[in-house]
């Protein structure tokens, strides 16, 4: 007779218990996106103020007073920019640099990845102990461009990409790639006829695009960032990439440009030149960015699995 008045007890003390579960986890997912709002916002507002110097007049600039909005609106400061020459050529190059870097570092790299995830490959432990080393221990800096003097590369194009071509880390999540894929495809292909130069065209690469593109991606970011190899290398103006000529107008303060433009010196200041400099740098690889976002996360996932 009292059973029933005890089990209806007992579910209504798990329902409650459910409702404080439940609950928790509501709090506890509310923090998490104020957290992560929060966090995005702490790294754009940077930018956004980047955004509205660029944007606003010289005396709003001059007097401190541009926050997130632009103040006096003007968008002259991206005409001088784009009228100068060195700005030009610098994008040029870095242009240049990237689809190159990139097009041959990946090239390379996958061609290094795909034998070396092959069991069968004598002492193919021992070669991945040396890359391995490489990655560890490099032979510093004098040794290296000692190196790219005597090979007479300093002040050349290639010298800005060729010593990065093959990235031990980057070549360990492709070789993680293709260790997961599964060897009957390449048996299968073989008993057809296949070599294997034909297997690893039309089956390898065409399942591991997840993986390249992301490797792709990460080689455009390093090769567009990059401003400590020309600023070793290089010291012919012709030759310097956007990110070391924006290094330069940061150390300069923007005076040297406006030393040889009279109207940006009278409508302007060297922190909106510097600003817009930096927007329109950043403008290529946020267009590039988007079509490999969704291979991104997918391809060092599956690229880590293995290892």
């Amino acid at each position: 007779m009292n059973r029933r008045p005890a089990v209806e007890l007992g579910k209504a003390a798990g329902l409650k218990g459910e409702i404080k579960s439940s609950l928790a986890e509501k709090i506890f997912t509310v923090f998490n996106y104020l957290f992560f709002v929060l966090l995005g916002l702490t790294t754009l507002l940077p930018f956004v103020n980047l955004i509205a110097k660029s944007f606003s007049s010289e005396e709003a600039v001059i007097s401190g007073r541009v926050g997130l909005l632009p103040i006096g609106f003007q968008y002259g400061t991206y005409g001088y920019v784009l009228q100068d020459a060195m700005f030009l050529n610098s994008l040029k190059i870095s242009v240049l640099l990237t689809i190159t870097g990139t097009v041959l570092g990946l090239l390379l790299t996958t061609i290094t990845a795909y034998p070396l995830s092959k069991l069968r490959l004598r002492g193919r432990k021992w070669l991945l102990l040396m890359f391995i080393f490489t990655m560890l221990f490099s032979g510093g800096l004098i040794p290296t461009y000692l190196l790219m003097n005597n090979l007479h590369l300093v002040n050349t194009f290639p010298v800005l990409f060729l010593p990065a071509m093959v990235n031990v880390f980057n070549m360990l999540i492709i070789k993680n790639y293709f260790e997961a894929l599964p060897e009957s495809l390449e048996e299968s292909a073989k008993l057809d006829g296949a070599g294997n130069f034909r297997v690893f065209t039309a089956i390898i690469l065409p399942l591991s695009m997840p993986v390249l593109a992301t490797i792709a991606l990460f080689f455009a970011v390093g090769f567009w960032n990059d401003y400590f190899a020309s600023m070793i290398y290089i010291t012919d103006p012709a030759l310097k990439p956007l990110q070391l000529y924006l290094k330069e107008l940061f150390v300069s303060s923007g005076g040297d440009f406006l030393k040889d433009n009279v109207d940006a010196a009278l409508n302007t200041t060297p922190q909106s030149i510097q600003a817009s400099s930096i927007l329109l740098a950043t403008i290529p690889i946020l267009l590039v960015y988007p079509f490999l976002q969704k291979y991104f996360v997918k391809g060092v996932l599956v690229g880590s699995v293995k290892g």
